[in-house]
């Protein structure tokens, strides 16, 4: 996937789970809705003082915002949890028993 579609995907995930308007966050970091809009898109990169405002605003580290692992695609998910799981049976109950809590 395209890095400027995860980096979008990413900001839109951190800002949603701070409970944070798509308005908001723009005005936060002074730039117009739409342009906010577009980066979460993935249709534009913010710029370094953007973005830099943007880690400000939701209160993270860089790290954080660029911890894209998760939004791999199913298959890809699927494939390496597969992968780890098949070599370790205390993992696969484990795993197990948390798929049975949160069903």
């Amino acid at each position: 996937m395209d890095i400027k579609v995860l980096l979008g995907k990413r900001i839109q995930e951190l800002r949603r789970s701070k409970s944070m308007t798509q308005e908001y966050l723009a005005e936060l970091v002074g730039i117009e809705t739409a342009s906010m809009s577009n980066i979460e898109r993935g249709k534009f990169y913010p710029t370094a003082e953007n973005l830099n405002k943007i880690l400000l605003a939701l209160e993270i580290e860089p790290a954080e915002l660029f911890d894209f692992k998760h939004l791999a695609s199913q298959q890809e998910l699927l494939s390496e949890m597969n992968d780890v799981l098949s070599k370790d049976e205390k993992l696969t109950r484990l795993v197990y028993k948390f798929y049975k809590m949160v069903k």
